[in-house]
């Protein structure tokens, strides 16, 4: 809460996005806005927090986000098939809809299902990730039980050149990709304009042979299912010689997917629009105001052999005021309203369409010598559910040589999906109550200049927990325990470059019925990723090793799906300015795993890669 975050805090997200880039000392620990919505570098956040940048996306080489999160701290995937087919994030062991997902600070995901569709979401248009874990609803309100994930999408330089990019694909099963992009800008003024696509024939979905037609994916269609997706992005700013700033956003993801689901089809049609607009100004010195309005879209048509069957739209808009009150030059007053409504439109006739909800919310934030602390209240009225009051306390305590120790409790709320209380067909459940949770965290920390670690040990009890039974029929089970340890550690050895993570978790049902005491569904309780990178000159080498333990895919933990380890390679070939050839080899061993019972991943996996960035 230095006097130079206050002013970060000022120009919003995308001002905080170049910070983290810049050359200043002070910037060798990046600065995030997602933990605390305010402007603060990474280790004056008292919570687990993963940045990912444009970097180190061109470092990995991943074809999809779920390539890319899979195997962070506390990061987990279940998808139904491979590239572009549905998929389920469990951060922290929570359910899906528990993980908040802003682009640009506009929520994202479905009203009907709550649940981001993060398998259409393009990597192309992406600068920067912050993964914030624990929960954060006193801060953004419901659906932050796990915690948060903010995409910040690519921007324009502020240097006065113009920035051409360009990206070329292709590989295995007819794969191929695309971008083309053009940015520009200087101190005042920033644009970015880019388009994209994406193609893959795909691997069979579903493995469901002719005796099992009423098992995972309810028949038999032995068939390779594609995946297309075209994308566009364009945003721009300006910046004010008084630091006025006001940035806009419009993204927009087009996707066409197969999968093995008749009678109830076999395309998916599925259309994801973020538009967004923030001011930011000073009226006084020791006072910042953070004007935002936005709104998303999530439009889907199911298909079966081209005769449409059902649609499905969702919109939610938005609007927050944000005050930023400087109490001295280590304490900082954050006040907001947050306000948003969500709206549904489908053929499928639920009982309800459509609900609000307002929320205020205070935070304190300050430094007291070797002592940080972070105290946040906020109540919600949802006109659905009701009031709902959450609140979290944070305390660090700061030693000598870079190492950190941190304590935090908070807790959060989870209102049902429209699909929870009212999909037809006897799917719905108009009786469930909202979830509600708990979570206490203790972690230790250091930074050094050429290495790190963390460890974080936390516990998250929730109640009323919202599952499916047996019959696909969602209830609320009276509570479970999520108790967990994360590790990370990074370093550089003989050159070579070597981030390391670790999750042991234990998600469990503690309902005291007949489930009681049994792991909650698709979630594993061992998983680990290390990567390795380095550069020769011009040329770049890596490899990345993920390896997820068994996992059950229902309550009753009677489908048990196994553990997996799977290694990529990747190579890269800087050979003009600007100019890279990019090699991967992923599951290059061709390892067979599920993380949906009898939903295939992709085995071996090559790709090839042409990229022009200026200044690359």
């Amino acid at each position: 809460m230095k006097k130079t975050l206050l002013a970060a805090a000022l120009c919003g997200s995308s001002f905080a996005a170049l910070a983290a880039d810049a050359t200043d000392p002070a910037a060798l620990s990046p600065v995030i806005v997602t933990a605390t919505r305010t402007a603060i570098t990474v280790d004056d956040a008292l919570s687990s927090v993963s940045v990912i940048t444009r970097d180190d996306i061109d470092r990995l080489q991943p074809v999809s986000l779920i390539d890319l999160l899979q195997g962070l701290p506390g990061v987990t995937f279940a998808q139904a098939g491979g590239l572009g087919q549905q998929s389920s994030l469990f951060l922290r062991g929570t359910n899906s809809s528990h993980t908040l997902l802003l682009i640009d600070g506009v929520r994202v995901g479905t009203v009907s299902a709550g649940i981001p569709a993060f398998d259409q979401l393009p990597l192309d248009q992406i600068e920067r990730i912050e993964v914030v874990r624990g929960p954060r609803s006193s801060l953004y309100g419901a659906d932050a039980i796990g915690g948060v994930i903010q995409i910040f999408t690519r921007h324009g330089p502020r240097n006065g050149s113009l920035a051409p990019s360009m990206r070329l694909g292709t590989g295995s099963r007819g794969y191929a990709d695309g971008q083309f992009g053009l940015a520009g800008g200087d101190t005042h003024a920033w644009y970015n304009l880019s388009i994209g696509g994406q193609y893959t024939r795909g691997i069979n979905a579903c493995r469901v042979g002719a005796g099992t037609v009423f098992a995972g994916c309810f028949t038999d269609e032995p068939d390779a299912d594609a995946y297309r997706n075209r994308n566009a992005l364009a945003n721009a700013g300006y910046r004010w010689d008084n630091g006025t700033e006001l940035t806009a956003t419009w993204l927009r993801s087009d996707s066409r997917v197969e999968f093995d689901g008749a009678p109830y089809g076999n395309q998916h049609h599925n259309r994801q629009q973020v538009a967004g607009a923030q001011l930011g100004f000073a009226p006084l010195a020791a006072w910042k105001v953070t004007l935002a309005a936005g709104q998303s879209l999530d439009e889907q048509r199911t298909d079966n052999d081209g005769v449409f069957m059902r649609y499905g739209d969702s919109r939610r808009s938005q609007a927050s005021w944000q005050n930023d009150l400087s109490l001295a030059d280590d304490q900082l007053l954050t006040l907001g309203i947050d306000w948003q409504r969500e709206h549904l439109s489908s053929d499928t006739g639920y009982l309800d369409d459509s609900r609000s909800d307002t929320g205020g919310y205070a935070q304190y934030q300050g430094s007291f010598g070797r002592h940080e602390i972070q105290l946040s209240v906020r109540r919600d009225d949802n006109q659905q559910f009701g009031g709902h009051t959450t609140g979290a306390a944070a305390w660090g305590y700061a030693f000598d040589h870079g190492l950190k120790l941190s304590a935090s409790w908070g807790s959060a709320f989870h209102a049902p999906t429209f699909n929870d209380l009212y999909y037809p067909y006897g799917s719905g459940n108009p009786d469930l109550q909202p979830e509600t949770s708990r979570s206490a965290e203790v972690g230790l920390a250091q930074q050094k200049a050429t290495w790190h670690w963390a460890l974080n040990a936390y516990q998250t009890t929730i109640d009323q927990l919202i599952s499916l039974d047996a019959n696909y029929f969602p209830r609320n089970i009276s509570r479970a325990r999520i108790r967990g340890l994360e590790a990370q550690a990074g370093t550089e050895l003989a050159g070579w470059r070597v981030e390391g993570y670790l999750t042991l978790q234990r998600p469990e049902n503690r309902d005291g019925g007949a489930n009681d005491g049994h792991l909650l569904p698709r979630r594993p309780e061992r998983t680990a990723r290390v990567e390795l990178d380095r550069r020769f000159g011009a040329f770049g080498v890596g490899a990345t090793v993920l390896a997820a333990g068994a996992r059950y895919d229902d309550l009753a933990n009677q489908r048990r799906l196994g553990g997996y380890a799977t290694t990529d390679l990747r190579a890269s070939y800087a050979f003009a300015g600007g100019w890279q050839v990019e090699a991967r080899l992923a599951n290059a061993l061709n390892r067979r795993y599920e993380t949906v019972y009898y939903f295939n991943q992709p085995g071996r996996s090559w790709y090839l890669t042409l990229r022009y960035t200026p200044g690359g």
